[in-house]
C-alpha cells in the first residue's frame, strides 16, 4: 500500500465537472473536505453547491493560463473531451480540439504557473505501449493517445507532476448521455422495447462509476506515481452481449434485443486492465462486481423514469 496523501483542504480544479465522472467525482473531493473548482463549456452560477464554477473551452492557452493564475490549484484533474467511437472523418478535428489541443493548453500553463500534481484521464482506447501499427485507431484514440505523450513530455522535460490514468468503460447511475450502451439498453427493456445492438461480440473491461471515481482520488493521494501511466478497470472482460443478456435480466423485460441490427465499429481494440500495477502504485482496485453495478443502474434509471425525470 502506497503512502496516502491527505487531500483535505486541498484546492482542486476538475475539468468537465459538469460530466458523468466529473460531477461523481467533485461529490467525492467535497466530502473529502477538498475545496473544488470546476471548468465547464456551458456557463454555470459562480458558486453552486459550495464549488466554484469557471467557464471555459480551454482552446485558448491565455486564457488557460489567466484561470490557472486565478485558482492557483493544488491537484488539477483533465477529465474534459469529446467522447466518441465514431470513425467518421468529420469527428477528427472536434477531438482534435476538444482532446488534444485542450491538453495541451492545459500543460503549458501549468508548466508556468505549477502545481503539486496534474491527473490526465487517458483512455482504454489508446493503443498499447509499443505498438508500431496504428491503422486501427479512431480519431478519439489518437487524440486521447497524442495528449498521453504530452503528458509524458511534459513530466519528462520540464518535470510538471503528471500522471496519467487509463479509464476503462465506466458506466452506472447518472449516465445522462443516453446512447452509451448500458443506458441505453437499459431504457429500452424497462419499456419493453427491442435494442437495436451490433454483434456484441466485443469483449470489454467494464468498471462501475464509483470504483473510477476512488481510482482517480487514489491517484490523488498516492506518493512516488508522477511520470507513471495506470489503469483504472476491473481486470475482466465481459462481451457487450453479456452485459445486455445481464440487463435483460435484471429488467424483467419481455423484449428481446435485436443483435446485428447495427453493424460492428471496424477495428475495435480489446485491452483488459493491468490491476496488479493499479495496486501496488495507487493501493487501489476495483470492488463493485458487474452484475451488482449493473443491478444498481437499473434500479436508478427505473427511479428516475417512475419521477418523470427522463423522457
Amino acid at each position: 500500500m502506497p503512502d496516502q496523501a491527505n487531500i483535505a483542504k486541498k484546492r482542486v480544479l476538475v475539468t468537465g465537472a459538469s460530466g458523468f465522472i466529473g460531477a461523481r467525482l467533485c461529490g467525492k473531493l467535497k466530502a473529502l473536505g477538498a475545496e473544488i473548482h470546476g471548468i465547464s463549456r456551458a456557463e454555470r452560477p459562480a458558486v453552486t453547491n459550495d464549488m466554484t464554477w469557471w467557464t471555459s473551452s480551454l482552446q485558448e492557452e491565455a486564457d488557460v493560463h489567466g484561470l490557472l493564475k486565478s485558482i492557483k490549484p493544488d491537484i488539477v484533474y483533465h477529465l474534459s473531451g469529446c467522447v466518441t467511437g465514431s470513425r467518421d472523418h468529420a469527428i477528427v478535428l472536434p477531438t482534435f480540439r476538444s482532446n488534444l489541443a485542450s491538453t495541451v493548453n492545459l500543460l503549458a500553463a501549468l508548466e508556468r504557473t505549477g502545481c503539486e500534481k496534474v491527473i490526465l484521464a487517458g483512455s482504454m482506447e489508446e493503443p498499447d505501449s509499443g505498438r508500431t501499427d496504428l491503422s486501427s485507431i479512431s480519431p478519439y484514440a489518437a487524440s486521447k493517445w497524442a495528449g498521453s505523450i504530452y503528458g509524458r513530455l511534459f513530466h519528462a522535460l520540464y518535470d510538471l507532476p503528471v500522471v496519467i490514468l487509463h479509464v476503462f468503460m465506466v458506466y452506472g447511475p447518472g449516465q445522462m448521455d443516453l446512447k452509451k450502451l448500458v443506458p441505453y439498453v437499459t431504457l429500452s427493456f424497462i419499456r419493453n422495447e427491442a435494442p437495436k445492438l451490433s454483434s456484441g461480440s466485443r469483449q470489454v473491461d467494464w468498471i462501475y462509476i464509483d470504483d473510477v471515481v476512488e481510482g482517480l482520488v487514489s491517484g490523488a493521494q498516492a506518493a512516488g506515481i508522477p511520470g507513471q501511466t495506470l489503469d483504472i478497470g476491473s481486470g475482466i472482460l465481459t462481451s457487450v452481449r453479456g452485459i445486455v443478456e445481464e440487463l435483460r435480466k435484471l429488467t424483467r423485460t419481455s423484449a428481446r434485443p435485436d443483435f446485428g441490427a447495427v453493424d460492428d465499429r471496424p477495428f475495435e481494440n480489446v485491452r483488459i486492465a493491468d490491476v496488479k500495477r493499479s495496486l501496488d502504485l495507487l493501493g487501489w482496485k476495483s470492488r463493485v462486481s458487474v452484475q451488482e453495478g449493473l443491478r444498481r443502474t437499473v434500479s436508478w434509471y427505473h427511479e428516475r423514469l417512475s419521477k418523470g425525470e427522463i423522457a
